[in-house]
């Protein structure tokens, strides 16, 4: 029994070590950023490799946020978190519930065509095609509506609003609500939860669009963050460059491009990360939500 007990906390012992070591290593380049984007711009030139930096500085954070290429590009992604989030979750919960009633004529015919979307992609040839056809080339809703709801998401949820009782239904019915009357005032906070999960995931996608940014937009002031981002992050590898981006990475004296690139990159994440801590319930249920059907 001894024996068994010693293996069992070696094994606990060798495993939570090894992971241990991993976490570090994993953790080594994120904070390897961070200290570079604080570090001294007159330091980082006379030593580029640093661990613990000996002058601290917001240099390059000061130079970020003062150019208007890099402020209007958080503008926009703060416009799609934050708008396209809210249209998302609309669209996916009036859907959803829509699908989940049996008395919905056609419901079938939409479950099927629904289906199609997650099986089959039409390609980014007839996607550009689609939003240049609709004359949405160079604007912000070139980045909301193609992505404007996920069938896998629909489905989840169209699973969740059928787990809710149909008394609850009948119960405002008879109090004088028509169907949207019962998804306004009843289903929606019900579902909050849900709601609130998969608003979450809709926000961190719109954040962190990028693809359909290099495709659909040409005009630097409608560039979200994440493309201005890594055209900055190229500029120093290539002499081949946006002549915006040179421009705003070539400071007025001293501020190397590497801390300027490094504290972009403090600044794209650190949004996200300061509301992952609060809302990880939220995730969590949101893996849950729609799965098991009792």
């Amino acid at each position: 029994m001894k024996q068994e007990n010693f293996s069992y906390k070696l094994a606990n012992g060798v495993i939570y070590t090894v992971l241990s070591i991993v976490g570090i290593i994993t953790l080594l380049p994120f904070l390897y950023v961070i200290v570079v984007s604080f570090t001294d711009p007159s330091e980082y030139i006379s030593k580029p490799l640093i661990i613990f930096p000996e002058k601290w500085s917001l240099s390059s954070y000061e130079y970020i946020l003062s150019t208007k290429m890099f402020t209007r590009s958080l503008g926009v992604s703060a416009f799609l978190a934050i708008v396209g989030s809210a249209f998302s979750i609309i669209i996916t919960s009036a859907l959803s519930y829509a699908l989940s009633r049996k008395r919905f004529l056609g419901k079938r015919f939409f479950l099927l065509a629904i289906l199609l979307t997650m099986l089959f992609n039409p390609g980014m040839i007839p996607n550009y095609m689609l939003v240049h056809s609709l004359g949405l080339i160079d604007t912000v809703w070139s980045l909301i509506l193609p992505v404007l709801t996920s069938a896998w998401y629909v489905f989840l949820m169209k699973n969740f609003y059928q787990e809710i009782p149909d008394e609850l239904e009948e119960a405002a019915k008879i109090d004088g609500c028509n169907d949207i009357g019962v998804f306004i005032r009843i289903m929606l906070p019900v579902s909050l939860p849900a709601i609130a999960a998969f608003g979450l995931f809709f926000a961190v996608g719109f954040w962190n669009t990028y693809f359909n940014g290099v495709l659909y937009i040409n005009d630097d002031s409608l560039r979200p963050m994440q493309v201005v981002l890594q055209m900055m992050l190229i500029q120093a590898s290539t002499s081949v460059a946006d002549p915006a981006v040179a421009a705003m990475l070539q400071s007025e004296q001293m501020i190397p491009p590497e801390t300027i690139k490094m504290a972009a990159v403090v600044i794209a994440s650190v949004p996200i990360i300061m509301v992952y801590p609060f809302l990880q319930k939220y995730f969590v249920k949101g893996m849950m939500v729609g799965s098991v059907k009792g």
